[in-house]
């Protein structure tokens, strides 16, 4: 289906795109004729994968707990593509799966916050007049569809991409007025590297739940991010899009 939407030319910042879904999406973007910028705080992954995907991609490190780092990372990813026309932010991190809710340290609490939500508004925020001098800007938060069920010994977790959610509708609002969309993505239960660690019985949990009985994988999830990115999804906006085979239909 991604073959079927079609990004030429289009300017996109990918944050945590070194591996699994980030990375997906960057090889479906250059595939549509989009040139991206690979940003992660895995450097050498980061770098393999611009080299590997050619001339129309590039790597800009960035670390979202740092917010120096965000402002100098998106300025450098709208200098290496000439100005932005999308944002992916999907980079994220879990660090409370398994652990209960008296199990979990503030430390830990702050730390998936400050990336994930934090992150999620600083990087929005830089890129915000790169999108808007584009006219039509596009930023699609990638959250979790744990937040719609309220997946049990995920609590930080969860409730970072509820609040990615609602940040969403909020920011759609804001950067309405320059005609940048703002929308999100809640994709059900992936397989990629960063959920290797899930035990069977949750992934046997969506497998039995969903209405498409298959594992998802990160293809599932590329053509609804590259269909939010294109110019006729102008007039979408603040919206959310659970993809997970109909675990929870929103």
């Amino acid at each position: 289906m991604t073959r079927e939407i079609q990004l030429q030319g289009r300017r996109v910042l990918v944050t945590g795109s070194a591996r699994g879904l980030g990375e997906s999406f960057a090889r479906a973007l250059v595939a549509a004729g989009a040139r991206v910028v690979i940003s992660d705080v895995l450097h050498e992954r980061g770098q393999a994968l611009a080299t590997e995907l050619g001339a129309a991609a590039h790597y800009v490190p960035m670390d979202l707990m740092d917010p120096a780092a965000i402002h100098d990372g998106v300025a450098a990813a709208a200098a290496a593509l000439g100005g932005l026309d999308g944002l992916i932010n999907n980079a994220a991190i879990t660090n409370s799966g398994g652990k209960g809710l008296d199990e979990l340290t503030v430390d830990t609490w702050d730390r998936v916050m400050d990336v994930n939500v934090r992150g999620t508004w600083l990087v929005t925020a830089a890129a915000r007049p790169h999108l808007a001098a584009s006219g039509s800007g596009r930023v699609v938060n990638i959250a979790s569809d744990t937040a719609l069920w309220g997946a049990p010994r995920l609590l930080a977790y969860t409730a970072s991409k509820g609040a990615v959610i609602a940040m969403t509708r909020s920011l759609a609002r804001e950067l309405g007025a320059d005609g940048t969309t703002v929308n999100a993505i809640a994709p059900g239960l992936t397989l990629v590297e960063a959920t290797e660690y899930i035990p069977q019985a949750r992934h046997d949990h969506y497998l039995q739940g969903r209405a498409i009985q298959r594992p998802q994988v990160p293809d599932d999830v590329n053509a609804a991010a590259l269909f939010l990115l294109t110019r006729s999804a102008g007039f979408v906006t603040g919206q959310l899009l659970p993809v997970n085979g109909g675990f929870v239909m929103h």
